[in-house]
């Protein structure tokens, strides 16, 4: 019979070990969910701007929220918008130079740009402290650790003469930044004489919505979205509060030209409004014809609104004026 109590021990303690592994078993759905599996190119929605990078970029930093989130070990999966891309709720225009930074290790932005404020935000939220230095040092906040230990930072080791030198260079370089920041400014005033002459094209891509019987009624016009371009200070000057320039990648200066402008509404007669009350006038215009004519009268409404689809644009010149 010793051999039956050795059997009856041996299966207490599978049973014992089969209990102890319960635990185990609780944790599972938490390390399937940190365990998620990314592909080696990696398509992202940021703000509703669209970005493809590497997975190696986004995890260059793992202990960023970035390399925390794309390295499998959140709790948390990421959202995922309509067409399976991964969604941020941020700033889709900033996130590039997010990119950037990660991809080259350094910070590099276009003259004149204006957002330092918001990006370093975005580089707080990412959890990027070499970024965030080096938004503060381009801003001029402060001293760095390597400046601090170099002798050239605030520090109690620089004598009287440095440190009058050093604010005299201090004094320039924040007088240089506030002329830049002039003249980047002058360069967005709005004319309120409305005498600076050029031109603005106004396109859309329109249809028509139709009722869900398709063919029996049609509802009303729909356009996708309005679309402005032309030098960027005529388009602040005439489309003002309305004008969306989320999707221009070099937001700030007033004297050069876009085609990235859009409208935040879909009213046509609304922009002839505002281009003529600016001084503009229609100089030509052109468009596109339908899709296509179907004989088939089964057609679904989307099918239907498709067929209708079309692209016009309008071109508004105003001259100088004396």
């Amino acid at each position: 019979m010793p051999g039956d109590d050795d059997r009856a021990k041996s299966a207490a303690s599978d049973q014992g070990s089969e209990s102890g592994a319960a635990p185990a078993a609780k944790d599972e759905p938490e390390v399937d969910i940190a365990g998620t599996q990314f592909p080696s190119v990696v398509e992202l929605n940021v703000g509703g701007q669209v970005y493809t990078t590497a997975l190696s970029t986004l995890t260059r930093d793992n202990t960023s929220l970035l390399g925390i989130i794309f390295s499998g070990k959140s709790k948390t999966p990421p959202l995922r918008d309509t067409r399976g891309r991964y969604f941020l709720d941020r700033d889709g225009h900033l996130f590039r130079f997010i990119l950037d930074y990660l991809r080259n290790t350094k910070l590099v932005l276009p003259e004149e740009f204006t957002e330092k404020d918001r990006l370093q935000v975005e580089a707080e939220y990412y959890r990027l402290p070499g970024l965030v230095e080096s938004i503060r040092r381009a801003r001029g906040g402060g001293a760095t650790r390597g400046e601090k230990d170099s002798g050239t930072g605030s520090g109690s080791n620089r004598n009287p003469q440095q440190e009058s030198t050093q604010k005299g260079l201090k004094t320039q370089a924040n007088s240089s930044v506030t002329s830049k920041y002039d003249q980047s400014q002058s360069s967005n005033v709005v004319d309120s004489s409305g005498n600076g002459d050029g031109f603005i094209t106004v396109g859309y891509r329109g249809t028509f919505a139709f009722g869900r019987d398709g063919l029996a009624d049609v509802q009303f016009r729909k356009l996708m979205r309005i679309i402005v371009c032309g030098k960027v200070s005529l388009c602040r000057e005439v489309f003002k509060d309305t004008l969306n320039e989320s999707r221009d990648p070099d937001r700030g200066q007033g004297d050069r030209y876009t085609s990235r402008f859009f409208l935040k509404h879909n009213f046509l007669e609304q922009a002839f409004d505002m281009l003529q009350q600016a001084g503009f006038s229609l100089s030509s215009s052109c468009a596109t014809a339908a899709n296509g004519t179907s004989q088939n009268q089964n057609l679904d409404t989307e099918s239907e609104e498709a067929r209708w689809l079309h692209y016009n644009e309008f071109i508004f010149h105003r001259p100088a004026m004396n």
